[in-house]
């Protein structure tokens, strides 16, 4: 990235950053390196944070715990992790005191160099990481300099402070992240779909939607929307974009002028060629995707077109598509026992990564439940309910689920497991392939968070994997 050239002088400028945690750590250090005076502020006040709070003490950093709520005296800015909710009363006082509050992507943003690389940016309810890290396999495929950053993998404060010099960044951008990066502009960016997720931050769908659309001001050369979510569609028309800057739409079936799609199991590109009108560009095959579910075949469709964006030859776009392997969790199978797959996609978080998954077999045994972070269950329930041929559920919020079924598939039996203790998992495993036969596909796509019985959902899609292996060896 060569001779940063920061725009701000921080020497001496007091900055607050709220909360504690993979992006709060970071941006204290960044900032205090560059000469500023740095309080963090915390909520909590637990033997980690002391930990932390000692780390960055030495460092020279100022931190407050168990007091996230005030503002410290003589704060200039405040810098923010993507966790702490809109409305905390800390950024009340901050608006109160004429103070900006930028997110650490905003932080990564003002201190990029003038010869900086560009960001091709993808943000969506489901499918983010995937893309990110299938659109970065394209661009090394064709030989530039990249990283998958932002949520996933290298931190974008590392990435724009550190030595290493790179052509391009696949940046993976959250909902939380975006809401507080008012000046981010991407070269070029894609919102992969929108449904109903984080309400219990951003307050309305509205609100939510408003902030996924920020990733598209600015854009320079192409705005990426799912053409079977027309809500992606009205947010590229709704965006303040530089002049010559495209609408691009990637879809499952053959594509219209200006669109990614797949004809013949083909995928083809008729938006990045000279005659759009009257040429198609075959990219890659559909069997060149992996996973080939159907929601995974469009995470390439819109990777592809924002390396395509980039001026990415097609030849690219296939070796990048066959050198990615799934991350773990994410429909994965993990075995057959006795003639039933079971497939571990932990990662379906939310109804609508759950949706996704159901979508792709016939016959299901759902292991679900979880937390369910203010998510309803009746539209998925409903859409799934022919292939479900049983039901077993587990977790804090599982009456939710169970009241759905009860409204849209009567017929489908269900076992309710009011155990949390380490074995539950086993015991799901084993309830589901009592209900499966042979040719059924035993499902957990949990479509709520993990955390009510696991840290995270590594763990919880570790535990299902560890209770299949153990199913099989009994068999």
């Amino acid at each position: 990235m060569g001779g940063h050239q920061v725009t701000t002088d921080w020497q001496g400028k007091h900055v607050t950053v709220a909360g504690l945690g993979v992006s709060g750590i970071p941006a204290a250090r960044v900032l205090r390196a560059l000469g500023a005076r740095v309080t963090v502020v915390n909520d909590g006040d637990d033997e980690r944070s002391r930990t932390q709070a000692a780390d960055l003490e030495a460092a020279g950093v100022a931190v407050r715990l168990g007091d996230g709520a005030t503002l410290p005296d003589g704060t200039d800015l405040v810098v923010t992790t993507p966790g702490w909710k809109p409305d905390k009363p800390l950024f009340a006082a901050a608006a109160a005191a004429g103070v900006e509050v930028w997110g650490d992507v905003e932080l990564a943003w003002r201190l990029r160099g003038a010869d900086a690389a560009p960001w091709l940016a993808v943000t969506g309810t489901n499918g983010k990481t995937t893309t990110v890290r299938m659109l970065a396999s394209i661009l090394e495929a064709a030989g530039l300099r990249t990283a998958a950053v932002g949520n996933i993998g290298v931190s974008l404060l590392d990435v724009v402070t550190g030595e290493q010099e790179y052509d391009v960044l696949a940046v993976e951008l959250s909902s939380y992240q975006l809401h507080w990066a008012p000046s981010l502009r991407a070269h070029s960016a894609a919102v992969l779909n929108l449904a109903p997720d984080h309400l219990d931050w951003h307050g309305t769908m509205e609100a939510y939607a408003a902030d996924k659309g920020r990733i598209y001001e600015g854009n320079q050369v192409a705005c990426v929307y799912n053409a079977a979510d027309k809500a992606t569609e009205e947010l590229v028309r709704d965006a303040d974009v530089e002049e010559g800057c495209r609408a691009i739409g990637f879809t499952l079936n053959a594509p219209a002028p200006s669109q990614l799609g797949v004809v013949d199991g083909i995928l083809v590109d008729r938006a990045f060629v000279p005659d759009r009108h009257k040429q198609a560009q075959e990219l890659a095959e559909v069997a060149d995707v992996r996973p080939p579910a159907p929601h995974n075949i469009a995470n390439a469709l819109a990777a592809a077109a924002l390396a395509r964006a980039y001026g990415v030859p097609a030849s690219a776009v296939r070796e990048g598509l066959r050198a990615f392997s799934p991350d773990a969790h994410r429909i994965e199978h993990v075995a057959d026992v006795d003639g039933v797959a079971y497939i571990d996609d932990s990662k379906a978080t939310n109804t609508h990564a759950a949706q996704a998954s159901l979508g792709a077999y016939e016959s299901i045994v759902w292991i679900a439940g979880g937390l369910a972070k203010g998510a309803t269950f009746d539209e998925l329930v409903a859409g799934a309910a022919a292939r479900l041929k049983g039901v077993v559920l587990i977790g804090a919020d599982r009456a939710l689920i169970s009241e759905a079924l009860a409204r849209h598939a009567p017929q489908v039996p269900v076992v309710d497991l009011e155990r949390t203790d380490t074995g539950a998992m086993s015991e799901a495993v084993r309830q589901a392939a009592r209900l499966a036969g042979p040719g059924d596909t035993v499902l957990m796509a949990p479509a709520c968070a993990s955390m009510d019985m696991f840290t995270n959902y590594n763990k919880r899609g570790d535990a299902f994997a560890a209770a299949v292996r153990e199913l099989g060896a009994s068999a």
